[in-house]
């Protein structure tokens, strides 16, 4: 039992030193602040002293803040073209899928797929060899009723025969003439034809192969031109016009600009997505343009002469405003600006900005409104832009399209 209390005594001293000990430590920490703030206030009053002495020019004065460099480029005034982003694909002007007009075995292929062929260029040949023969009898049951018919005529001319025998020996004559002529028809039609010119594309048949008029037997397209076909929002409606310009990119030639002329908008809204079809011609010389081809596309629906347009970097866009700042008289000025459409690095400003002001286009996060800058100039920078798009006119003076 002593030795429980003489445990409990040891500890009950050892606390007693602990706390005595984070005591003394508070004192001391306390007494230095102490000692450190009124160390500060002396030195203080000390230099205040020292600069009045100096004289009353130099009291409350502060160093000249130098001029911060940037770089800048000026707004300038460019022909910008509205354009509406869309994507699409690409058809053929005309495709079609060829079938046989008559039945039978396949005895003769005259194409390669891939192969570029004319128009009424012969394709297939199914057998006609029964279509032949009866041709020759016909062509017999022909001659025959013509032979009958001219001796019946004579002697109708003689009053030896009547005139209901004369009518019946001419439609006899002419029923025979007509049943050679469908039996040629289907000798003709029995070998298949490219109905316009184009590339052949897959075929679906082989020498041996029992066809019928059922059966496919290849395909056909047109290359040159291809139509691009894009779907357009309805809320555009109003702006698409035909003749109107579409320049589009595809996957295969990424740094190639494609266009189409607009020939076809459909005048009914697409329900399942609300869009309208819009289609147009375009030039394919170099064949790169294939059917089922997806493209990325810009429609042009409007021209503005005379737009205002920085660099996009020029631009600080906020919560709820997008800021511009320029160079004025030497000195940061924060402009508030509305925007309009964007282009290959350059965005059109609908307000805030005048034609020639030099904006800063870096280090807009160090600007304050009055700061003085040494402006420094920078050249134009070309990139690429998103979304609904402006593109400016391709002639000469303005931004070149892509």
């Amino acid at each position: 039992m002593s030795a429980m209390q003489n445990v409990q005594g040891w500890w009950a001293t050892r606390r007693s030193l602990f706390l005595t000990a984070i005591a003394i430590v508070a004192i001391v920490i306390i007494a230095a602040l102490t000692l450190g703030r009124r160390g500060n206030a002396t030195a203080l009053g000390a230099g205040a002293e020292g600069a009045g002495g100096a004289g009353a020019g130099a009291s409350g004065g502060a160093p000249a803040m130098p001029p911060m460099p940037v770089d800048v480029d000026t707004a300038r005034v460019r022909s910008v073209v509205d354009a509406v982003r869309a994507t699409g694909r690409i058809e053929a002007v005309q495709a079609v899928e060829l079938r046989s007009d008559e039945q039978g075995r396949v005895t003769a292929l005259m194409f390669r797929e891939g192969e570029f062929v004319a128009k009424g260029a012969a394709l297939l040949r199914v057998d006609a060899a029964m279509l032949r023969a009866q041709a020759e009898r016909a062509d017999a049951d022909r001659d025959l009723a013509r032979q009958q018919l001219d001796r019946v005529r004579r002697l109708r001319e003689q009053n030896a025969a009547a005139p209901a025998d004369l009518e019946r020996a001419e439609a006899n004559a002419r029923s025979a003439a007509a049943a050679l002529a469908v039996l040629q028809l289907q000798i003709a039609r029995s070998t298949v034809r490219a109905p316009f010119a184009g590339v052949v594309g897959q075929r679906f048949v082989s020498v041996g192969d029992y066809v019928t008029p059922a059966s496919r037997l290849l395909t056909l397209q047109t290359v040159d031109p291809q139509r691009a076909v894009i779907e357009v929002p309805e809320r555009h409606a109003v702006a698409l016009r035909s003749g109107q310009t579409v320049e589009f990119t595809v996957a295969a030639e990424p740094g190639r600009a494609f266009r189409a002329r607009v020939d076809f908008i459909d005048p009914v809204v697409q329900p399942t997505n609300r869009t309208i079809m819009v289609k147009g011609l375009a030039p394919n010389p170099d064949r790169i343009l294939r059917p089922g081809m997806f493209i990325e596309a810009r429609l042009a629906t409007a021209t503005r002469a005379n737009a205002i347009v920085v660099p996009e970097d020029a631009v600080q866009p906020l919560r709820t405003a997008n800021i511009v700042w320029v160079v004025d008289k030497g000195k940061a000025s924060r402009r508030v600006v509305q925007l309009g459409a964007r282009s290959q690095g350059v965005v059109e400003v609908a307000s805030g900005i005048n034609a020639g002001e030099l904006v800063v286009v870096g280090g807009l996060e160090r600007m304050g409104e009055g700061m003085p800058l040494a402006a420094q100039s920078r050249a134009p920078q070309a990139g690429a832009s998103q979304g609904r798009t402006s593109q400016p006119a391709a002639d000469s003076g303005n931004l070149k399209a892509r």
